[in-house]
């Protein structure tokens, strides 16, 4: 999340631990990133919260489980040429 933006609002990625496929569904595993279990991104469910209800930290991504998650946003949001 990044702390310094002006806005209230921050955009959310949703994670489930139920399996999906395809480039929206991006696989995070568990101990590295700090969930207990390997889990899957819903880019599709992307949503605006305020930055308030955000209460803690819950793990950090890997580089590239964010290069698969920044990868589904553009595809999803019509920012890639894929």
């Amino acid at each position: 999340m990044n702390t310094d933006q002006r806005f209230p609002l921050v955009a959310v990625v949703p994670v489930t631990g139920t399996p999906a496929e395809g480039a929206l569904y991006p696989r995070l595993e568990s101990r590295p990133s700090g969930l207990t279990k390997t889990s899957y991104a819903l880019v599709d469910h992307l949503r605006s919260v305020d930055k308030r209800s955000v209460q803690r930290l819950f793990g950090l991504l890997r580089p590239a489980e964010l290069a698969a998650v920044d990868e589904g946003l553009a595809l999803f949001l019509g920012l890639s040429s894929l």
